[in-house]
């Protein structure tokens, strides 16, 4: 069994769309990511050292999703995912991105889920 830590429920502004008009409205989007890892040292030690700090975690999705544009939820997905298995030693990232209310009126949200390993970004 893999060890995963899991942040739910991120909600973050996001310069998101197929347009350029959407794209700057920065509008919010959530998030959920898990991420794949050994966690048995952070188990023993009881040490924030042995595992992945949350808030850093957290810094990367703010600046991802809010300092880049973004014309697809697919390329928002990816490019967190890609972001954080470059400054972690994790296995694998998956991020479910939803994005609220794409088309008024016809549906809660619009939104992927995309897994990325630590293969995927040695391969690229």
């Amino acid at each position: 069994m893999r060890d995963v830590i899991l942040l739910h429920g991120i909600q973050v502004p996001a310069a998101l769309g197929v347009t350029a008009a959407e794209r700057r409205m920065r509008r919010p989007v959530l998030l959920d990511l898990e991420i794949a890892c050994d966690l048995r040292e952070a188990g023993r030690s009881d040490s924030i050292r042995h595992t992945i700090h949350y808030k850093r975690i957290f810094e990367i999705v703010e600046d991802v999703a809010g300092n880049q544009q973004h014309k697809l939820v697919e390329a928002l997905g990816d490019r967190i995912a890609r972001a954080v298995l470059a400054k972690f030693a994790a296995d694998e990232v998956v991020v479910t991105v939803r994005k609220p209310t794409p088309i008024a009126g016809v549906l809660q949200y619009a939104g992927v889920r995309v897994a990325r390993t630590r293969e995927d970004l040695e391969r690229d």
